[in-house]
């Protein structure tokens, strides 16, 4: 499956780490003689466009005069991943730029893999984006009936850990386990039927009287905890 993905940073992770997945490359303006260069030599295939072409290619985004066609990211099988010590599990988070940013964090954070619930079909360029290209780096998988896989990950030996407001501070003794963190929508957060079938409830604790974390910066913080 091919995608338009676009920007500087995204096309140079993917230049540096994965070039056997760039497909043809759109310039539309002049860059960096040595960038251009290390892009032909990956990819033959450049090809210069008008800034309305550019625009269009990149659905209006933010594209900075590069922009290639890729072969996006193939989703590994759930028994591939339960071979992890410690994975992410997104329930109802749509917002790419969210994903990218969880992403960006598992990665960084040591996670081993990410399970998505998507039930269809998901605009996967926007993930790869928004992740900077770390989606093509980080193992993930599609489950789309997520009281089904926390039965599965609890029989293969995961604590099931939610996050919650409502949660406990403290997550001691998870770095040698093996953990699936289960983290819910910005609005709306966990299910209470998801809620109920987690062996732990973890939240961040707020120093202010302010308790809305933006669903990616939770993560984070939470993710830090369990490893």
């Amino acid at each position: 499956m091919q995608a338009v993905v676009y920007g500087k940073q995204v096309i140079t992770h993917l230049l540096n780490s994965h070039h056997e997945k760039l497909q043809e490359i759109y310039l539309s303006k002049e860059i960096d003689k040595k960038f251009f260069f290390a892009l032909k030599k990956a990819c033959p295939n450049i090809v210069k466009v008008d800034n309305k072409k550019a625009q269009s290619l990149a659905k209006g985004g933010n594209h900075q005069g590069v922009l290639a066609k890729v072969e996006l990211p193939l989703a590994a099988s759930l028994k591939e991943i339960k071979k992890a010590q410690k994975l992410l599990v997104l329930c109802g988070i749509t917002d790419v730029g969210n994903i990218g940013g969880i992403f960006r964090s598992a990665y960084c954070l040591g996670m081993d893999g990410v399970i998505l619930d998507f039930a269809r079909e998901f605009a996967y360029e926007g993930i790869v984006r928004s992740s900077l290209g770390l989606m093509y780096d980080l193992p993930f998988s599609v489950m789309p009936n997520t009281l089904d896989l926390i039965n599965e990950l609890k029989t293969s030996g995961f604590l099931c850990l939610g996050a919650s407001m409502q949660g406990s501070n403290q997550a001691e003794n998870l770095s040698l386990k093996k953990c699936a963190l289960f983290l819910g929508s910005e609005h709306e957060g966990l299910s209470k039927k998801i809620l109920a079938k987690m062996d732990t409830i973890l939240s961040v604790k707020m120093r202010r009287d302010f308790d809305s974390l933006n669903v990616s910066v939770a993560a984070g913080i939470l993710m830090d905890k369990i490893n």
